[in-house]
């Protein structure tokens, strides 16, 4: 490699360690803060095949204060119906939906969060993930950041999985999106999770809700991008996420929609994995570790802002490398997520 390659190189992480810092001062954080009385409020969670992570996340979910909570099961394979039924005996707010079939165009996720709006009836509608855990104070700290908007979505602070593979890859790839770019422009983007999405109930319905997104993968992004009034926010006191379970489970998880993630181009998906490849394992493997230390800072420093464990950054150089295969994934047809076809 030549030295104007590792200059570019060194632009490139200056570029984001600049991002980081103007982040790191810019980006807003939601604080907790007590539900109001009377609130009425819908929190909707689609669950399939989520028996293991209700036992660990609905208790949270029932303690907010919410009017109801709603679950979900999509013709799930497992005890997701009986471990939810069993954890929310008398409590007057929980009610199990059973799923209806799944319609031709619509993907699953988006089938069932439609059902479940139906169902609701709250003036806020959240939809959160199965794997999501609400700390104390995460529905008061969100509804006050909704108060005079359309649409809010908050990032969770994540939790590492259970092996090194996965603690390699999703620190990786979910705190990217913060020393990328700087939060003005992943608003105007639309950058969105739907791990936490928070509407007024009248703004979902007139911007057409999860059915007129009926066919997207990346549906959180798609419903922001039709709402006029967005705000995207770092969730990491009111929220935390452990969203794979293993390394292979992350790679068919990410690997279902990183081609959306990239703009739908295999042209633009090979650049990143390059671009990656680049920033935080070239300069190792090719003798240049002062850049590498500049990425391996980066990554630290992002971690450690969105409230997670930092050792996970240790893996920044292999990380490029453990993403080959989600990569690889997203080019290939014939993608299943959850025994169902995508």
């Amino acid at each position: 490699m030549t030295g104007d390659f590792f200059f570019g190189v060194f632009l490139f992480l200056l570029l984001r360690w600049l991002t980081l810092l103007y982040n790191l001062l810019r980006f807003p954080k939601l604080p907790p803060g007590p539900t109001p009385p009377g609130a009425k409020v819908s929190i909707l969670l689609p669950a399939r095949n989520e028996a293991e992570n209700l036992r660990r996340t609905l208790p949270s979910l029932l303690r907010q204060g919410a009017l109801e909570v709603l679950v979900l099961d999509d013709g799930s394979e497992d005890e997701t119906a009986q471990v939810a039924e069993a954890m929310t005996k008398g409590h007057p707010g929980f009610r199990l939906l059973r799923g209806q079939p799944l319609p031709p165009g619509w993907k699953g996720k988006n089938w069932a969060c439609w059902q479940l709006a139906q169902e609701a009836r709250g003036e806020v509608l959240i939809f959160t993930d199965a794997d999501v855990y609400w700390e104390e104070g995460a529905l008061g700290g969100l509804l006050a950041a909704l108060e005079g908007r359309e649409l809010v979505s908050a990032l969770p602070r994540q939790e590492p999985g259970g092996d090194l593979g996965t603690a390699g890859v999703v620190p990786f790839v979910m705190g990217g999106v913060f020393s990328f770019l700087p939060h003005p422009a992943l608003e105007a983007l639309r950058v969105a999770n739907g791990q936490v999405l928070a509407f007024s109930r009248e703004a979902y319905f007139r911007l057409g809700g999860h059915r007129a997104v009926r066919g997207e993968v990346l549906e959180d992004v798609a419903l922001a991008q039709r709402a006029p009034s967005y705000h995207l926010a770092l969730g990491t006191r009111l929220f935390r996420v452990r969203m794979y379970a293993s390394y292979l489970e992350a790679v068919a998880g990410f690997g279902k929609n990183f081609l959306e993630i990239h703009l739908k181009n295999p042209a633009v998906l090979l650049g990143s994995a390059f671009y990656h490849l680049a920033l935080y394992t070239l300069p190792w493997a090719l003798g240049r570790p002062e850049l590498g230390l500049l990425g391996l800072g980066e990554r630290l420093l992002v971690l450690l802002a969105l409230g997670g464990p930092g050792w996970p950054a240790l893996l920044t150089p292999l990380a490029p490398l453990l993403l080959l295969p989600v990569y690889l994934r997203a080019l290939l047809p014939g993608k299943r997520w959850k025994g169902r076809a995508l």
